[in-house]
């Protein structure tokens, strides 16, 4: 059925693509993958089951769907604040820290629920692998930018990673202010160096 079928036909229930991945993105992050299931969900919007079946083939494709919404979400943007443009190293890991903080950025909710659900899954575990292998090799190439060996860039990369991911893992609910004021000394855990003032205050304007 072609896309101007679905709209003309007037049993169509107009519950959208994006409400089903709503609904089952708070089933998955709050219960696991295993409740997230077609007639729950439609229970939980109103709707009948059958509706579901205009925007997804079956169960795997919603998944498959939620998937790419974490890998474009997450490992995207992740990779774009590494390449963003910064004066010097403290600017682009303030720039990547800015993801640890906007949950508009970074969903650790997410992240969190995906790791859960590969445990189970090989073959999404095998994607979590490329996710944080992308991850490792952005920040190792911003950190190489500014002058770091290949070496000493991954090991660097690889510390931010591991804080980053016992945060998620350890589910870890920080006062916000406590968190940033402490984003000075963990840049230069990160970095090895001591950011200016200046850098330190431009970081923190966008976040007050």
């Amino acid at each position: 059925m072609t896309d101007r079928q679905r709209i003309q036909d007037p049993s169509r229930q107009t519950t959208s693509e994006e409400a089903w991945l709503t609904a089952a993105y708070e089933v998955l992050t709050a219960q696991g993958v295993e409740a997230v299931k077609i007639m729950p969900l439609a229970k939980r919007l109103g709707v009948s089951r059958t509706s579901f079946y205009w925007h997804f083939k079956d169960r795997e494709a919603l998944l498959e769907a939620m998937i790419r919404y974490w890998e474009d979400k997450n490992t995207g943007t992740l990779v774009a604040r590494t390449e963003a443009y910064a004066e010097n190293v403290f600017e682009a890991v303030f720039n990547l820290f800015d993801c640890w903080l906007d949950p508009d950025l970074f969903d650790s909710r997410l992240d969190l629920a995906i790791r859960n659900w590969a445990r189970s899954d090989p073959a999404l575990q095998a994607r979590l692998d490329q996710a944080d292998a992308r991850r490792q090799r952005a920040m190792t190439d911003m950190l190489t930018r500014f002058g770091y060996d290949a070496e000493e860039a991954e090991i660097r990369a690889l510390t931010m990673i591991y804080t980053q991911i016992g945060y998620i893992s350890m589910q870890i609910h920080e006062d916000e202010a406590k968190r940033l004021a402490r984003m000075p000394a963990y840049m230069e855990v990160f970095t090895g160096k001591r950011p200016a003032q200046s850098d330190i205050d431009r970081f923190m304007a966008r976040h007050r």
